[in-house]
């Protein structure tokens, strides 16, 4: 469960005194990278540690704790060096619910927030782990999916009239820590085969049991393939059938 207080803590740590002390514009570190780095260690002693020739985000009680927004392919060389010597957990941070802010970039204006329609969920991490795919398997590896309301701020720079297509993000603001997903070993990746799910199935069934894109299902099945959670049992047309592995009879 969330330490709902440390979180806010952490909130407003960031956002009452780093966004008073240096203001809007200057940030040199986004705030949900920041936010959740204090929530997971409040001690700045032990923050932005020297490691291994790279710096971790947190290095704890013999451990490391890296915040991943975006781009799990600029991890892999920290893995690489961190992994054969370091428990490492990885967290990756997932908007479950957010409000769009837009800010002029002339003025500085700020619009009204408006809620976006999309809803998050802890599959939206799959296409970043399929980046460090060739990690998972290692015993110190950790993952964290973190699902957190935010109030996004993008500036009203886009090719389209509205200046809102092709737009950049300048920033996301947590206002609610919702949920933390955890991985700490290969078993815990069965958590997402849909527990209702009759098998064998297809992606486009897993798809529509997981409520996602068929898209994104194809990553997902990739992955939960890749960790030894789900087998491949023959296909239907041109997609592969699958069935959760029987772990007493393990694949050769």
């Amino acid at each position: 469960m969330p330490d709902q207080q440390a979180f806010e803590a952490a909130v407003k740590k960031w956002t009452g005194t780093e966004r008073q002390r240096i203001g809007i514009g200057t940030l040199a570190e986004k705030s949900v990278h920041a936010v959740l780095k204090n929530y997971y260690e409040p001690d700045e002693s032990r923050q932005e540690i020297p490691i291994e020739n790279f710096v971790a985000d947190i290095y704890a009680d013999g451990a490391i704790i890296e915040i991943q927004t975006r781009q799990f392919n600029k991890l892999r060389e920290k893995l690489k060096a961190f992994l054969p010597l370091y428990q490492v957990t990885v967290v990756y941070p997932i908007p479950r619910e957010k409000w769009v802010i837009w800010i002029d970039e002339e003025s500085g204006e700020c619009s009204k927030k408006h809620k976006s329609p999309v809803k998050g969920n802890p599959y939206m991490a799959f296409p970043e782990l399929y980046k460090i795919k060739m990690f998972l398997k290692d015993p110190n590896l950790r993952l964290k999916f973190v699902l957190l309301d935010m109030e996004e701020y993008r500036l009203l720079n886009g090719w389209s009239r509205d200046k809102k297509r092709g737009s950049s993000r300048y920033d996301r603001i947590p206002v609610g820590f919702v949920e933390e997903v955890e991985i700490d070993c290969l078993r815990d990746y069965m958590q997402f085969v849909p527990f209702d799910l009759e098998e064998p199935f297809t992606s486009k069934e897993f798809a529509k049991a997981a409520h996602i894109s068929v898209s994104l299902s194809q990553v997902v099945l990739n992955i939960l393939y890749f960790t030894g959670t789900l087998t491949r049992v023959g296909k239907k047309g041109n997609q592969y059938l699958y069935a959760v592995l029987d772990v007493s009879f393990p694949p050769s």
